[in-house]
């Protein structure tokens, strides 16, 4: 299991959200890409980035930004937030990224995942955030009504490389994880589930793990480093000793 530290970006800031609630935002860095290197020096494999005003703007907002950070960290990079486009997703690629997270357009236009897949493979990941077992979308500012076991399904024989699945209610609030409802859309697919959400102390880390075997690859984690309830280095040792 993956450990994915989370650098969320808002007004050119590293921020984080309470429930993905754009008013509840707590800025615990000015410069991201100072937070990403950071997390890069300590043993990061894979930094996960949100361009929440993108999210919310449909359109990606801090690119400057998101940019430096791939040119100057040594991991793996995904990015979300306001992809609606086949030349959005290929040009954040071009720009180094590996991995791109499509996650309202996976609902609103399906096929735009499809198209992504066969034509960038091995690079693309859905993001679902769901509340209580639903999707939400724009940015969590909408609730559907769509399952989301029957959202990941709807990919199964896509190529999608991963499903980021995000407990709205539970995101900021470091809370724990939602173990129940991440095992249960794990074991609804055969794609790899990264689950994100409520994570506060290595003790979540180390209930995540029996997932493994259900298909749980990676867990993202934001608040809890940046408040330091939850060490990085410490993470990732518990994290490989599953191996």
């Amino acid at each position: 299991m993956i450990v994915i530290p989370a650098v969320d970006i808002k007004n050119g800031k590293c921020v984080r959200l309470e429930q993905g609630r754009m008013d509840a935002e707590t800025v615990f860095a000015d410069d991201p890409v100072a937070m990403a290197q950071k997390w890069d020096a300590l043993g990061a494999d894979i930094i996960h980035i949100i361009d929440l005003d993108g999210a919310v703007m449909k359109q990606p907002r801090n690119l400057e930004t998101i940019k430096n950070i791939i040119a100057s960290v040594g991991a793996r990079v995904q990015i979300g937030g306001g992809i609606r486009t086949m030349d959005t997703i290929g040009m954040y690629l071009e720009s180094g990224s590996d991995r791109v997270i499509i996650g309202t357009e996976a609902i609103r236009n399906p096929g735009l995942v499809d198209d992504a897949c066969r034509t960038f493979p091995g690079s693309i990941v859905v993001g679902i955030d769901a509340r209580k077992g639903m999707v939400a979308i724009e940015g969590w500012t909408e609730d559907t009504r769509t399952r989301a076991k029957d959202l990941a399904r709807r990919f199964e024989d896509s190529g999608v490389v991963a499903i980021n699945f995000t407990d709205i209610h539970r995101d900021g609030m470091q809370t724990g994880p939602n173990i129940e409802e991440t095992r249960k859309m794990a074991e609804s697919v055969s794609i790899p589930v990264i689950a994100s959400g409520g994570v506060a102390s290595l003790e979540d880390i180390k209930n995540l793990l029996p997932l493994e075997p259900s298909g749980v690859s990676g867990v993202i984690t934001g608040k809890a480093l940046y408040s330091g309830s939850l060490n990085l280095e410490e993470a990732i040792a518990l994290t490989n000793q599953s191996i």
